[in-house]
């Protein structure tokens, strides 16, 4: 609005704009904000109880603004939105550590269970890391500009953090080189990675656990014998093993930031 409005339309906008349309409405509120002359006008239209509330609520105002802010209260800080629901999966993770060092410790005739579960322990975690079934903010974070690998792999790197120091627990109290736990255990989290861009991350972890304790573990405890592939000259394979899907995860990067049905 380039000249001042009429008396007559600053009148019919105190009294709450009927009969104005909005357009003007907001020609006159934008005129308003740079022109004394034309609020001064505006005040004089304004009626008696009008200006008594406006006073009333300018009083309390300044007087909020003149006591400052009351005493904070101590809130005591709960997990929220993701972490809240990853937290679950964690514990199952580590109960099972757990557990399997237990077995391994009391029931001698059994092959290591520790060395057994390690390959699979993070994947759960990792499953629950980064997926529209757990993540309450799916939509949000699928907007951000490190979505996609990035954002999954600190996730992932957070689950390996949170699993890895309870793995060396188990692994040093039951006298296993560390390369025979971490190796396969890094090793499975890329694989997940690496198949999560194809399938969603998920599935890729959920499929993962579930071939390896039918292919491996459950074979190894009927036979009560260790298999070949975490026997003590088995580390380099898998290192070269957790290379190669890393390097895949990188090379493919794209693929986790197309958003598909039950992808992650």
């Amino acid at each position: 609005m380039n000249t001042h409005p009429t008396p007559v339309l600053i009148s019919r906008y105190a009294a709450g704009g009927a009969g104005v349309d909005d357009a003007t409405v907001w020609a006159v509120e934008a005129h308003l904000e740079s022109c004394a002359a034309c609020r001064a006008l505006l005040a004089d239209a304004v009626g008696p109880a009008t200006r008594d509330l406006l006073d009333l609520v300018g009083d309390g105002i300044a007087a909020g603004i003149a006591a400052g802010p009351g005493p904070t209260r101590r809130r005591r800080l709960r997990p929220t939105g993701v972490t809240a629901r990853i937290l679950p999966w964690l514990a199952t993770a580590v109960g099972l550590i757990l557990a399997a060092l237990a077995f391994e410790q009391t029931v001698r005739s059994l092959p290591s269970l520790v060395l057994l579960v390690a390959p699979v322990a993070p994947l759960l975690p990792v499953a629950a890391a980064w997926s529209r079934r757990t993540d309450p903010a799916w939509e949000l974070m699928a907007t951000v500009p490190r979505r996609g690998l990035w954002l999954l792999l600190r996730r992932t790197l957070a689950v390996l953090a949170a699993v890895g120091p309870v793995l060396a627990v188990a692994g040093w109290l039951t006298g296993h080189s560390p390369a025979l736990w971490l190796l396969p255990c890094l090793a499975f989290a890329a694989g997940s990675l690496a198949l999560g861009g194809l399938v969603g991350v998920d599935r890729a972890a959920i499929g993962l656990a579930t071939g390896w304790s039918v292919a491996v573990v459950l074979p190894s405890l009927a036979g009560r014998r260790l298999p070949a592939v975490l026997e003590g000259g088995s580390w380099p394979g898998w290192a070269l093993l957790t290379v190669a899907l890393t390097a895949l995860v990188l090379v493919r990067a794209a693929d986790h930031r197309r958003l598909g049905a039950g992808r992650i």
